[in-house]
């Protein structure tokens, strides 16, 4: 597996993405169900958000990100960036592989 961090930079202020969040979080769950993400949060402030991720390539996390409801109703856009682990805490340690 690859790791990476997925940053996301809101283009409407958090407060007007309303019903988007519920989805967004639904869709992210599908993430988390699928044991490809770690944790998700927005920034502080909120003007985008973090996602840490692990995908058999960039391409696939890629295609997973296109169901995100906030890159379908326009509200954010998504970039990622792929690293190394190298250090871990032990529980973590499956997850990296």
């Amino acid at each position: 597996m690859r790791h990476f961090i997925v940053t996301l930079q809101f283009l409407a202020p958090f407060e007007a993405f309303g019903e988007a969040v519920p989805r967004h979080r639904a869709f992210l769950q599908e993430g988390y169900d699928q044991g490809f993400l770690l944790l998700s949060g927005p920034q502080n402030p909120k003007t985008g958000g973090i996602v840490v991720a692990r995908a058999e390539s960039l391409e696939a996390l890629q295609d997973f990100f296109t169901g995100d409801p906030y890159k379908r109703e326009g509200l954010a856009t998504h970039a990622f960036t792929e690293f190394a682990p190298v250090k871990c805490q032990d529980f973590m340690k499956e997850w990296i592989g």
